[in-house]
């Protein structure tokens, strides 16, 4: 008999990893396959090949990772969906969901931190008529409802997901991959020790605002006589983003383009970030942290540690979904009220 055909969706290195990871407990039993994150309508196709979307995980750099990274593990690649057709499709963003794919289950997976909500990002969400990806960020990603399922970090993302318009019955915590054991972060072999680290964000590249200049005088202050490593999303403009740092930092910063961000936070004695779920693996580990979020905030959404088990978690519930005869609400219905009888 053939195997039931899973597509997972990626875009960033984050995502792609994650999605992979996932993907790790179905690939026995189902056919996986990954796309990037791929656009639906003639316009979205259309300022895709005129290169015009290229900053976000449509295209451009992400893209070329994506690819790079699918080829090295030598993964079964559909871009577009344009070679099966399949019974379950796992997103990492609902900002696009292709009609496509939506005669299938559906199943969304939190990558990390959204964006800040903005009176913007209130507009688009509150219109019919504007794609959500107008919001020019993350800050809408997970509140589309369009999908059968919605994975989170943690109850209190459930609770935030579901004031943005996610209903309730379709959100369970799983926990994300990369987030949900920090303390593993603790062995590596990055060598620097000691530092204060500042993780960039690509806020200009989403086209919002941020007074580079300003930030970088701040981290400097906080910094004082330490040392200062900079580690840049892999989103930003590189050129611009150095000549920046070397104005006001001085050509003594360390800056990082590349290299597992989760063991730099490790390592330092500090963690400055803008909109980086770098926070969490920071607040995990008992950093001094800081971030354009409210602190308080982000201790109450702080991903479950769970030793790392949230990629099997998201994985048994692809499973179950994909062998259950009925809704996504009725699955986690089931699936809820099975585990408070086991609990009890």
């Amino acid at each position: 008999m053939e195997k039931r055909k899973i597509l997972f969706i990626v875009g960033s290195p984050n995502q792609t990893n994650q999605m992979h990871q996932i993907s790790e407990y179905l690939k026995h039993d189902y056919d996986v396959w990954f796309s990037q994150f791929m656009p639906d309508t003639w316009y979205e196709k259309w300022a895709l090949r005129k290169g015009w979307i290229d900053v976000t995980i449509l295209g451009g750099t992400f893209k070329k990772k994506a690819d790079k990274y699918l080829a090295e593990h030598s993964l079964q690649v559909d871009y577009m969906a344009e070679k099966n057709k399949y019974d379950m499709t796992v997103f990492c963003t609902d900002l696009i969901v292709p009609k496509k794919l939506r005669k299938a289950k559906t199943i969304w997976v939190q990558e990390g931190m959204v964006d800040k909500v903005t009176p913007w990002s209130k507009i688009v969400r509150a219109s019919r008529f504007i794609p959500r990806y107008f919001a020019m960020g993350t800050s809408l990603n997970g509140s589309s409802d369009i999908c059968d399922i919605y994975c989170t970090a943690s109850e209190g993302y459930n609770n935030f997901y579901e004031q943005m318009g996610t209903r309730r019955d379709k959100l369970t915590v799983t926990g994300i991959p990369n987030f949900d054991n920090v303390s593993q972060y603790l062995q590596n072999d990055f060598p620097e020790r000691d530092y204060v680290l500042v993780a960039t964000s690509d806020i200009r590249e989403c086209f919002g605002k941020d007074d580079r200049i300003g930030f970088l005088k701040k981290c400097m202050e906080i910094a004082g006589n330490r040392k200062i490593i900079f580690k840049l999303h892999p989103n930003e403009k590189v050129d611009r983003a150095v000549g920046e740092i070397r104005q006001v930092a001085g050509s003594n910063a360390a800056i990082y383009l590349d290299g597992n961000a989760n063991h730099m936070v490790a390592n330092c004695e500090e963690l400055i970030t803008q909109f980086s779920t770098l926070v969490y693996t920071g607040m995990g580990l008992g950093k001094k942290v800081h971030s354009y979020f409210n602190l308080e905030d982000l201790y109450k959404l702080m991903p479950v540690q769970n030793a790392g088990n949230s990629a099997k978690n998201i994985a048994d519930v692809c499973r179950g979904y994909l062998e259950f005869e009925g809704t996504g609400e009725q699955y986690l219905k089931q699936k809820h009220a099975m585990n408070k009888s086991i609990a009890a």
